[in-house]
């Protein structure tokens, strides 16, 4: 069963989401930042994932795209500022589909009696694009993908 929080509290620029693995955070994070492994687990279950590049270190560059059943295509890139193993990452992220509205996104894992904890912040430029982030369902895919991280999390422990 999922613990998965979703905080979106009114008037504030961002979104925190917090759940819990049970698995050693080493694991977590290697499932979060293996490009080989991040189409297993990232985007909505009924989409298929392609990583165009993930390059998981200080300066490296992102883009992952994902493709419905229709063949339309939704893409996402961004950098990673700051990564350090297992303890996270911080880099930003964009909507291809919207340019010009790029969030700041820290990843934080922390390891409690042999499972991992969880905590991203979404710092967005606006409160108005942290709303119509929000109203564009990314709850509903969040917890798809983390859904999707812990199943395969359990295949690597």
């Amino acid at each position: 069963m999922s613990d998965l929080k979703v905080v979106i509290e009114p008037d504030r620029q961002d979104i925190v989401m917090t759940r819990t693995f049970d698995a050693p955070r080493e694991v977590v994070f290697r499932a979060m930042t293996d490009p080989e492994l991040l189409p297993r687990w990232w985007g909505l279950r009924d989409t298929e994932t392609v990583v165009d590049r993930y390059e998981a270190r200080p300066g490296g560059s992102w883009r992952i795209v994902e493709r419905d059943k229709e063949g339309q295509e939704y893409a996402f890139h961004g950098v990673i500022h700051d990564i350090k193993a297992p303890e996270g990452y911080t880099g930003t992220f964009e909507f291809e589909g919207m340019p010009g509205h790029v969030l700041l996104e820290t990843h934080t894992l922390e390891e409690v009696d042999g499972r991992t904890h969880y905590t991203s912040v979404s710092v967005f430029q606006s409160v108005e694009d942290r709303d119509g982030m929000a109203a564009s369902g990314m709850e509903e895919g969040a917890g798809q993908s983390m859904d999707q991280l812990d199943e395969l999390i359990r295949t690597l422990v």
